[in-house]
């Protein structure tokens, strides 16, 4: 039987699912039709997510601690015992120090939207636990897009298809929105140009008529080096900047002192690349920027992706389809999540704590004087793995007076330095919707098969805890469609469909959709500069040298998992990827183990002689599991600094030492 259902996964596109189930059992995961952004077929990650519902890992029933943390020691105890644990901990923790001494780690790697960011957001919420800042990926590049266009939406990625020029900044589609490429290649059929700004020879790279290989941190300086360009051989254009920006002119002083032999040489990339790239740009319309999140990553985060977004407001590339911006698609969706907030007239509490993701090893260690934590509960996310400053992060979790909870699928890295873990549904076992940010695209995610073990999905498991905190549990207990509030309504949905809600074409930026923004002057005018901005009212660029560690490490992802899921039996090769200069300067050849270090950790790995890379950038995957990795991973090394804009983290500030391993 193949029953339609979504995959609601940490991923831009997506996708409509055929569940094949015999007998009451996932057998397989193909594309379903329907869908008009995903077009009939899916990544060979989901293909396999059957492994997943039915893997070793699978957790079957709430487990106790009995061994150390870290060990993996547990034994099966009921749900009622778990429940009664929890609430008995979270009171005597909320009795002791506060609330805030609650830190409830709530993310949305696998789950639709009521599961992510419904209920369970709402109960810690109302027991006024803090609140966990979800900027560990894509705040830096929501705050730019919010400072430059407001509340103007994305185009629809379907319009790719009638550009004649594609920029793609900081992404690489081939492997984290697959959906993408086949549109960019329809487009490039058709004439179009393609240029990829990338550290590495990407996949997309290869396909691109320029590839622009910036170093990491320093996309701003490419941006200015553009934009002096574009004002001294006259490509601006004029009537467009003074109709629709603000502080252009700021912005404009800003990039005069970026010549191109400072840009060529800040940004690794010669200096005639940059002008015969510019000029193609400025000359090529319509066309359409696609930035990505590799941009926001580093200490320079706000300032690239807003200076990157500037750079087609300086050359008018917009009002015609075809033309415009690229981005999350989110802004337009049909899920009103507020519905979940008006039950009972529930106002939250202002004062709450607010925990940055990025620093959550330094708030488990009181670091800086941060106020003591006694209960952590994690949901939908994986924070010993995809955290920076790593061993922080174990170092805090291992702590014998902190009690952590931990609901989830399988048992991950996470798990094993819990207290209690709970099992947690797959996306198959749960009713929900979800809404795409890469498309514009309303799904239903529905249940295919009933739940493995004794899991629950998160609003289950809610409702279960509110009753016991004494919160009026019939209001964790409504409907999903009366805590979504779905502002179109089609049988589509409920049946298990993909809707469509904004058209190729129907959103042409800067004519029947401008930007919003609170400051009156600038209300439908991109903003370049402003004093808002404090010191930063225009992008800056600030240098990272650091001459003891002279490789610059990033962590891309992988066309194997999703962030960190599907990595317990899917997991990409745990390599330093090298470029073959840079490996005869270590002196060591493929496949020799070598030493990666620098003041936050150390890691030993093969060496992968690697010729898409750039002289003095290293790749090495993120997701990979400490067990893949035989101990510490990637994220050893990554510090936990954060950037200029919405504290984003900070994953391609990582300098690193490299030697053969004795």
């Amino acid at each position: 039987m193949l029953l339609t259902t979504a995959c609601p996964l940490d991923c831009p596109d997506t996708c409509s699912l055929h569940a094949e189930v015999v007998d009451g059992k996932l057998i397989g995961v193909t594309a379903a039709p329907g869908n008009p952004f995903t077009q009939d077929f899916i990544c060979q990650k989901v293909s396999k997510h059957a492994e997943r519902v039915y893997s070793p890992e699978r957790i079957m029933t709430p487990l106790r601690r009995m061994g150390p943390k870290g060990s993996g020691q547990f034994e099966p105890i009921s749900w009622d015992d778990a429940l009664e644990l929890v609430v008995a901990k979270v009171r005597a923790a909320i009795d002791a120090k506060g609330p805030d001494s609650v830190v409830p780690y709530l993310y949305n790697s696998s789950a639709g939207t009521l599961n992510s960011w419904g209920m369970s957001v709402r109960m810690w919420a109302e027991l006024g636990a803090a609140n966990v800042e979800h900027t560990i990926c894509a705040a830096t590049t929501a705050a730019s897009w919010q400072t430059v266009f407001g509340g103007m939406p994305s185009i629809h990625p379907g319009d790719v298809v009638h550009s004649k020029f594609i920029v793609v900044w900081g992404a690489n589609p081939t492997v984290s929105n697959i959906h993408l490429p086949p549109l960019i290649h329809r487009a490039q059929e058709a004439g179009a140009k393609l240029v990829v700004v990338d550290p590495r020879r990407t996949g997309m790279a290869k396909r691109a008529d320029w590839h622009l290989a910036v170093n990491p941190g320093t996309d701003v300086a490419l941006a200015y080096g553009m934009a002096n360009l574009l004002n001294a051989n006259g490509w601006l254009d004029q009537e467009f900047i003074s109709n629709h920006s603000f502080g252009a002119d700021e912005f404009l002083a800003e990039a005069a002192s970026w010549s191109l032999d400072r840009c060529a040489e800040v940004t690794g990339i010669d200096g005639d690349l940059i002008a015969e790239v510019t000029r193609q740009w400025a000359h090529s319309r319509p066309s359409i920027l696609r930035l990505g999140w590799g941009a926001e990553r580093n200490r320079n985060g706000g300032s690239n992706c807003r200076a990157v977004l500037s750079l087609p407001v300086l050359m008018g590339h917009f009002g015609q389809f075809g033309s415009g911006v690229l981005a999350t698609t989110s802004s337009l969706s049909p899920i009103d999540l507020r519905g979940v907030s008006r039950i009972s007239g529930f106002k939250d509490r202002p004062e709450r704590r607010q925990v940055n993701m990025n620093t959550l090893g330094a708030e488990l260690c009181g670091a800086d004087g941060a106020a003591p934590i006694d209960v952590l509960f994690i949901q939908g996310a994986n924070p010993v793995v995809m955290n920076p400053n790593q061993r922080l992060v174990i170092q805090g979790m291992s702590r014998d007076d902190l009690f952590t909870v931990v609901h989830d699928q399988v048992m991950t890295d996470t798990c094993r330095y819990a207290d209690l873990v709970l099992p947690a549904t797959t996306h198959f076992e749960s009713d929900d919707h979800t809404d795409s940010y890469g498309s514009y695209v309303l799904l239903a995610v529905n249940k295919v098969i009933e739940p493995v073990g004794e899991s629950l999905s998160n609003v289950a498991l809610t409702a279960l805890l509110a009753e016991r905190f004494g919160l009026d549990a019939a209001n964790y207990r409504r409907s999903i469609s009366e805590q979504t509030l779905l502002t179109v309504e089609d049988e589509n949905v409920r049946a298990g469909g993909a809707i469509e809600f904004v058209k190729s074409g129907e959103i042409v930026q800067f004519v029947n959709f401008k930007p919003r923004h609170f400051e009156p002057e600038c209300d439908n005018r991109a903003v370049l500069s402003h004093p808002k901005m404090g010191d930063d009212c225009a992008p800056k660029f600030r240098e990272l040298i650091d001459v003891d560690f002279p490789f610059t490490v990033i962590s891309p992802a992988t066309h194997r998992t999703i962030n960190s899921m599907f990595g317990e039996f899917n997991s990409a090769a745990f390599v330093v990827h090298v470029h073959p200069d840079d490996a005869d300067r270590i002196g060591a050849a493929d496949a020799e183990r070598v030493r990666v270090w620098n003041s936050f950790g150390e890691i030993r790995l093969p060496l992968a002689v690697d010729a898409d890379q750039r002289c003095g950038t290293v790749t090495i995957p993120k997701g990979i599991w400490m067990k893949s990795a035989g101990g510490l991973t990637v994220n050893a090394l990554v510090p936990d600094t954060l950037n200029d804009l919405a504290d984003g983290a900070c994953f391609n500030d990582t300098r690193v030492q490299i030697e053969r391993a004795p």
